[in-house]
């Protein structure tokens, strides 16, 4: 398991098996405080910075996925 998806269920506190591109945010608690950590965790671990509003705008994994592919290095 890499350590984007062992952050994710941490933070969503589920089991890593649980964290998969369609991986419904709104269903688990995505809220400011899960925004902030999933920044820290990009960042962690791709050293990008993402936009909270832009952020807080994802439904899924993937959605996350897609938006650190397109943040510009930290």
């Amino acid at each position: 398991m890499d350590d984007f998806t062992a952050g994710l269920a941490e933070i969503f506190e589920v089991d890593d098996s649980e964290i998969a591109p369609g991986f419904d945010l709104e269903s688990h608690n995505w809220d400011s405080l899960a925004i902030v950590s999933v920044i820290a965790l990009v960042d962690s671990c791709f050293g990008k910075l993402l936009n909270g509003k832009a952020l807080a705008q994802c439904k899924t994994v993937s959605d996350i996925e897609a938006l650190a592919n397109q943040a510009e290095a930290a």
